[in-house]
């Protein structure tokens, strides 16, 4: 019998992370030159040990202004955001200490993060364009376990980016995920933190 969204979900919580465990568990593996997920592929291992260090610098880095934080802090509904992703997922690194920092700001927030690859059916239930793609943000009302919204794996804007070199070139190079995170960098998380806000005043 097929398991229902709700089961899957529950499953999921049950095997997740705080951020702050996710964050330990990168730069473990970033130390002794592993990656999450069943391939142990140099290349998977290198984006670990790069989104070790991104994530460190956002961490420190990102700020939100006086009228995003009190926006956020005037969130009442009691909800869990559980995001799937992988140690190696490139448009994790700048995303997650977004939602790390806007769940600081209000209790009623809980951040949880799973792998992906632990959880291909839950994976399966929340496709982006019929991919597999991380991050995904699945955003759970804690009253009625009910899925309340969806983010993920980019924001608007970036997305945006992504679709129209897709348009040009069919293909992401190597050369544009390098350019994307530079934008990343310009953008200083303000289009994911945007995103999000406006995911919780829905």
């Amino acid at each position: 019998m097929e398991t229902n969204t709700q089961e899957l979900i529950m499953n999921g919580l049950a095997d997740s992370q705080t951020y702050l465990e996710y964050r330990e568990m990168v730069a473990k593996l970033a130390s002794e030159g592993k990656t999450t997920g069943p391939e142990q592929k140099e290349a998977l291992v290198n984006y670990t040990q790069l989104n070790d260090r991104r994530m460190k610098r956002w961490d420190k880095t990102l700020k939100i202004d006086e009228e995003t934080t009190h926006l956020i802090g005037t969130y009442d509904k009691k909800t869990t955001w559980l995001v799937l992703t992988e140690s190696w997922c490139g448009d994790a690194s700048p995303s997650l200490p977004v939602m790390h920092k806007m769940a600081e700001l209000n209790p009623n927030i809980t951040l949880k993060v799973v792998l992906r690859d632990t959880h291909p059916d839950l994976m399966n239930r929340f496709l982006t364009n019929g991919a597999m793609s991380i991050p995904k943000l699945i955003a759970i009302d804690d009253e009625g376990q009910e899925v309340i919204g969806t983010w993920g794996p980019r924001s608007k804007a970036a997305t945006t980016l992504v679709n129209d070199y897709k348009e040009k070139h069919a293909t992401l190079t190597a050369e544009f995920k390098e350019e994307l995170q530079v934008w990343y960098n310009k953008d200083k998380g303000q289009s994911v933190l945007k995103d999000l806000t406006g995911l919780l005043l829905e």
